[in-house]
């Protein structure tokens, strides 16, 4: 396939197993080395610029944080052409901007979890890569979605540090005081090794956070609920084909 017809890949969270607006869909689900994929990814056309789309817990959630293959996700995009990656990752809010139902498009990250595969240089014979991390999201794909929200009217928080936990429990009030402590504005369990994996493959990556609820002791919900969450997602994702079209506008 050739890697100028994909102007776009698109990686959803929880609560985000399709793309609205996706047309002419084609399915694809290539083997890799690094094993099966989260589902299939689904290839199509939006704003007359092809797309592609994985969900990262397959479309019907039933693979957890630390247990999806963001190897192989990433290897399979890549073979189909992807160079430039949009990761929607549902979070938790605990800066003051961060209030539920929020866009954000962070700079920065702190990786929490463990024993998840998080390089390419795990195989014997492989290239050891020591990749700058320093800004775990491209720059230039940041500045590009950020003016296209702008352009469409979207509201989002420009920066933010990401902290990634391992999940799939929430976290205590402790651990997001700690969080809090260490700079961290959202959190959420998907964005390590997802992040640095791009990096090593050399794709442009950046994240938009979708903020479902306070994070513990930062709101006041007695109990965090699934169903809340998925509310909250579906309200503000009402706000992604417009934030997606004006971006894919872009040149």
């Amino acid at each position: 396939m050739d890697a100028e017809q994909i102007a776009l890949a698109v990686i959803g969270g929880t609560g985000l197993y399709r793309l609205a607006g996706l047309d002419a869909v084609e399915t694809h689900q290539p083997p890799t080395k690094y094993g099966a994929l989260s589902g299939p990814v689904r290839l199509g056309t939006l704003a007359g610029r092809r797309v592609a789309f994985l969900a990262r817990h397959g479309e019907g959630h039933s693979v957890p944080p630390h247990l999806v293959n963001y190897r192989a996700n990433l290897a399979a995009l890549q073979a189909l052409g992807a160079r430039r990656v949009l990761a929607l990752n549902t979070v938790g809010g605990i800066g003051a901007r961060f209030g539920p139902r929020v866009l954000a498009c962070p700079d920065q990250l702190i990786d929490y979890t463990w024993g998840r595969v998080s390089t390419f240089c795990e195989e014997p014979g492989s290239e050891v890569l020591h990749v700058d991390f320093g800004d775990p999201y491209t720059p230039a794909l940041r500045a590009e979605i950020l003016a296209a929200a702008h352009a469409a009217g979207v509201a989002m928080v420009d920066g933010g540090c990401y902290a990634a936990t391992q999940g799939p429990r929430l976290e205590t009030r402790a651990e997001i005081a700690r969080l809090r402590r260490d700079g961290c504005d959202l959190v959420g369990m998907t964005g390590m090794p997802e992040a640095g994996l791009a990096r090593e493959l050399g794709l442009e990556y950046a994240c938009v956070a979708i903020v479902a609820n306070w994070a513990a002791g930062c709101g006041d919900e007695e109990e965090i609920t699934f169903q809340q969450v998925l509310d909250n997602v579906a309200a503000a994702s009402t706000a992604l084909p417009a934030l997606l079209d004006a971006l894919l506008a872009r040149p």
